[in-house]
């Protein structure tokens, strides 16, 4: 099995809003990363739309031929644009309105009536749901009670102990990976993951099927170009 990379656009949507116009382009971006290989786009609109915006989530959607990915919090705008586009995948994350970007998973046991009522709406209309999850083994079975299809392991945690102990570092990970499978949920995973820690998470994480990358991998374009970047992306995640 080969896991599959969905490049997330949201910091190409920051670019362009620092100066206005459509400059560069998102619709572009999309359409190219599919063409130098990406297996899906992912996009996170936030209710102050500071980088992707309402309009973008439309534009993009007869553009995503691979696997359209709409992560967020499911405000209600939210559930309302998602099942309007109809998106093949949605991630839900609980991040605040003021939050920089995504720092923590669900607590789906506080949370499971509500995520239940959530994940069956987008369910009942052909949208396959995925809950983001800080690696906590304990916390797969309330996910898996939601209903969710899949889970997405917040990797930050990863990324920051990997240079220091690689082994420490993927425990609570594949642990966690474990015991979704156990319950019958697919593995997404993504944040901060980057051509130096990737290919050590992918190899250690079983039946994972998808990993969401956009910071590092819009970085690390700016010096190798997005094609050359993709490519060495889906090398890391080749099963030789």
């Amino acid at each position: 099995m080969t896991t599959k990379l969905s490049v997330n656009i949201n910091k190409i949507a920051t670019l362009r809003n620092a100066r206005g116009g459509d400059v560069p382009s998102v619709t572009q971006i999309a359409i190219d990363a599919q063409k130098f290989g990406a297996q899906g786009i992912t996009i996170h609109p936030r209710p102050d739309e500071r980088h992707i915006t309402r309009k973008d989530v439309y534009n993009l959607k007869p553009l995503v031929t691979t696997e359209f990915n709409i992560e967020g919090n499911p405000y209600p705008d939210f559930i309302k644009m998602v099942l309007e586009v109809k998106p093949e995948q949605v991630t839900l994350v609980p991040d605040a309105e003021d939050a920089i970007t995504s720092n923590a998973g669900w607590d789906c046991k506080t949370h499971l009536d509500k995520l239940t009522d959530i994940v069956s709406t987008f369910k009942n209309a052909g949208i396959r749901t995925s809950i983001f999850l800080d690696p906590y083994p304990e916390m797969v079975e309330w996910a898996a009670k939601t209903g969710a299809d899949r889970i997405e392991l917040y990797t930050e945690a990863f990324a920051k102990e990997y240079p220091n102990n690689p082994e420490a570092a993927i425990k609570d990970y594949y642990e966690t990976s474990l015991k979704a499978t156990e319950f019958g949920l697919g593995i997404n995973a993504g944040h901060d993951l980057s051509l130096d820690n990737l290919k050590y998470f992918s190899d250690n994480i079983p039946n994972l099927l998808e990993v969401s990358i956009g910071h590092a991998l819009i970085s690390e374009a700016l010096y190798m170009g997005l094609e050359n970047t993709i490519q060495a992306y889906l090398k890391r995640l080749a099963k030789w």
